[in-house]
């Protein structure tokens, strides 16, 4: 382990075969587990680096923010409930609350390449295989699924509607739950 000079680590952090570069912060809660941290980066609190993570100068990865086998070029952001996994990430990307490389098919794990300069909106999903473009803004919400151009804003959402017909439910009493539930467990008709 190597740990630079005028670091600041928060109680209750584990870090294990690490290198924390100087002038890093790392909160309270963080567990750091064969990662590379640069000089001047803010961590936490509660955030995971996962092995093969790099994070380059003045990078912050906030408050349960996970990253594993993740590269994160200088002065990047990812702040809040993200998770960055088999992925590079250039300098100056500001990664929104709530975002996920979906880097898993089930068998495989696929990389996402975020270039420099991209903006990703609060709660994308990012479905590898996928490159989003140097400078390019994904709108919040979007399930991005293709690789999207530099510089343009791309984005993905359904139709947004609202319904005349539809009423809150009900609270139920205990036998029509019973009823409800017992009706949604009871095998298909043949």
């Amino acid at each position: 382990m190597q740990l630079g000079d005028g670091i600041k680590i928060g109680p209750n952090c584990l870090i294990m075969d690490s290198q924390i570069g100087p002038g890093t912060e790392i909160h309270a809660n963080c567990v750091i587990d064969h990662a590379v941290v640069g000089e001047n980066c803010r961590i936490g609190p509660f955030a995971r680096l996962r092995p093969q993570t790099v994070l380059h100068a003045e990078v912050h990865v906030g408050n349960f923010v996970e990253v594993k086998n993740t590269t994160v070029g200088a002065r990047s952001k990812a702040n809040h409930l993200t998770y960055l996994g088999d992925a590079t990430v250039g300098s100056d990307v500001n990664v929104g609350a709530g975002s996920i490389t979906c880097n898993y098919d089930g068998e495989n794990k696929l990389p996402t390449l975020i270039d420099s300069g991209a903006f990703i909106g609060s709660g994308t999903m990012m479905v590898a295989p996928l490159r989003i473009g140097a400078g390019a803004t994904i709108g919040a919400g979007s399930t991005i699924t293709q690789s999207t151009p530099p510089g343009k804003l791309t984005l993905e959402r359904s139709r947004q509607i609202s319904s005349d017909l539809w009423e809150r439910p009900k609270k139920l009493t205990p036998e029509e739950l019973a009823a409800v539930v017992q009706q949604a467990l009871d095998p298909p008709p043949k």
